[in-house]
């Protein structure tokens, strides 16, 4: 019995620690919020950007989206050598500044956005080379539709 006990005790601290270490990976994207920073760095780097306009603690496919993709350490990996990202959140219930609110608001309108998230890719330059939103299938999955948006624009 106590040996039970012991092992399912060893065992829940595994998953405990698994589950932690999960989180801590998805803090490994770096999210700017700001687009112009953001395109200075792409034409650096000669990446595309990745913008998510997302409403990230009221939208159900917004936060899929976060949990099934952009929290997984294959996406995170892609994302670190191919991609400069930008996130414009619209949330409910996190504060955010006036100035955000209107810069937010301000590049929902230019690149008119309708619903959430919409994922747009662009160049350096702001020119939209795609837009897509959330995709079933997971990290591998959704970074080929990536990939296949950016090839296609570069024919």
């Amino acid at each position: 019995m106590k040996r039970a006990l012991l092992t399912i005790a060893i065992l829940s601290l595994f998953f405990i620690y698994a589950y932690a270490e999960s989180k801590e990976k998805s803090e490994e994207l770096n999210w700017l919020t700001n687009l112009e920073e953001a395109q200075q760095i792409a034409k650096e780097k000669g990446l595309p950007i990745l913008i998510d306009f997302t409403g990230s603690d009221w939208c159900g496919w917004c936060i899929k989206l976060v949990d099934e993709i952009f929290s997984q350490q294959k996406f995170i990996e892609y994302a670190a050598g191919n991609l400069i990202l930008v996130k414009l959140d619209f949330p409910k219930d996190i504060h955010q500044t006036e100035e955000t609110k209107t810069y937010n608001r301000q590049l929902a309108e230019k690149y008119n956005i309708r619903g959430f998230p919409t994922i747009i890719l662009i160049d350096a330059q702001g020119n939209e080379i795609a837009r897509t939103g959330y995709q079933y299938g997971g990290a591998g999955n959704y970074i080929e539709h990536l990939k296949s948006l950016i090839d296609n624009k570069e024919k």
